[in-house]
């Protein structure tokens, strides 16, 4: 695998992670919600305009672009499974940013999901 199919697929990757971390962040702000047929306008608007929520939903576009492009060079059975490096960013992402508990069971979860990408990249094409 090239520098450049690595690159494109970890920009991917960090701009797919940073969407949810955005979105999190967008949804803390305008706080617990329902869905009901009188607030679902208000509540809809309140999401739509929400800073945090409009950045998530633009690194989703961007990383879409970029992730058409790792995809054009990496088969799709090496490049999806390096989205579970997302995983691995968002967990200690939420734990740092959002104060989510990163328990000893998540570590070792997380452990397998590193040692499964790093098998599967490395695995002949």
């Amino acid at each position: 695998m090239s520098a450049a199919s690595i690159g494109f697929l970890l920009c991917g990757v960090l701009l797919n992670a940073t969407a949810q971390l955005l979105l999190k962040a967008g949804t803390n702000a305008v706080g617990h919600f329902e869905f009901t047929a009188e607030n679902f306008l208000p509540v809809g608007m309140r999401l739509a305009l929400e800073p945090h929520i409009l950045g998530g939903m633009a690194c989703y576009v961007v990383s879409l672009v970029v992730w058409v492009l790792g995809l054009s060079r990496v088969p799709v059975s090496v490049a999806y499974p390096m989205l579970s490096i997302g995983y691995v960013l968002n967990a200690a992402a939420a734990w740092y940013f959002f104060g989510e508990s990163l328990t000893a069971q998540k570590l070792v979860g997380i452990g397998f999901i590193i040692l499964g990408v790093v098998l599967v990249t490395r695995s002949p094409a």
